[in-house]
């Protein structure tokens, strides 16, 4: 019999204890396991059934918020961001932006960054009074605040606001370069350098384009307004 069950901590956070379908930690692994081996669909499917069980599991007039440090917990949330992540990479952003708001409601802590590829999502499905909300959240040191600051401003005025502009090509100047280049290659060298101890400024401005690429797919003219922009 599969059991779980959500135990209060005195930080006034859950614990979630759970065996069999609710032993997020031993699916976790397993899903990475069948990702490894190239069984990326099964992999996916995983994820996506441990999310579906975890959203019954969670009381609808109660905040819950799960224990970070807890390691089936913690193993929930990651399952959770990780099939927002598929979602996305398939371009379903609205399941992707769901997933992620009921992340941020049991994770307010944002432990996984699920912010950035939330207000992704909310670009690209028009959300544009979310978005505003959300990338107040984006950390203003990171590469992906200015990526997403442009592509907002293109989007809505159909030119790259000047501002962010320069300052992604001054204070990113390796991810400007990355995101105007013609090929993005995830060679070995590429594999060897963003997997090292201290990756590179252009190993992780191409971590970045791939983990995105597909957008680009979509509104390649934001990418072409980037190569010509003086």
């Amino acid at each position: 019999m599969h059991k779980a069950s959500l135990k209060p901590t005195p930080d006034q956070t859950f614990e979630l204890i759970g065996e069999g379908d609710y032993n997020f930690a031993r699916i976790l692994a397993v899903s990475r396991e069948l990702q490894a081996t190239g069984k990326v669909r099964e992999a996916c499917e995983t994820r996506f059934q441990a999310f579906q069980r975890l959203a019954a599991l969670l009381p609808d007039d109660e905040e819950i918020i799960l224990e970070w440090n807890h390691r089936n917990s913690r193993s929930a949330l990651e399952l959770i961001h990780a099939s927002a992540i598929d979602h996305f990479l398939v371009d379903d952003f609205e399941m992707s932006a769901a997933l992620l708001e009921l992340l941020l409601e049991i994770d307010p802590e944002d432990h996984l960054e699920s912010s950035e590829l939330l207000a992704f999502d909310y670009l690209a499905t028009d959300e544009e009074e979310l978005f505003d909300e959300v990338i107040n959240d984006v950390s203003d040191k990171s590469a992906s605040r200015e990526l997403l600051l442009l592509w907002a401003g293109f989007r809505r005025d159909g030119q790259l606001p000047k501002g962010e502009l320069k300052r992604f090509k001054t204070h990113f100047a390796a991810y400007f370069a990355e995101f105007t280049a013609d090929e993005h290659p995830a060679d070995a060298h590429y594999l060897h350098d963003i997997e090292s101890a201290a990756p590179s400024l252009g190993a992780q401005a191409r971590e970045l384009w791939l983990r995105t690429e597909n957008l680009w797919r979509r509104w390649p003219e934001f990418i072409e307004a980037l190569r010509t922009a003086e």
